[in-house]
């Protein structure tokens, strides 16, 4: 059994990395913007967890 090999397979080598590289150029921006929204989203959810703390410590 012999595996068939395309004709050219630099090319296609070739194309995959330029897809690649372009793939992760788009992202970056995407990449440091997420960690802001993670950092609100914590902050958002530890000021709702001590609100309800201080409304059950209150309503002793």
């Amino acid at each position: 059994m012999s595996q068939q090999m395309p004709n050219d397979p630099a090319g296609t080598t070739h194309q995959f990395e330029n897809f690649v590289a372009q793939a992760q150029q788009q992202a970056e921006p995407k990449v440091s913007g997420g960690n802001v929204g993670l950092i609100v989203g914590i902050v958002a959810v530890v000021v709702v967890v001590a609100a309800l703390a201080v409304a059950l410590v209150t309503m002793m």
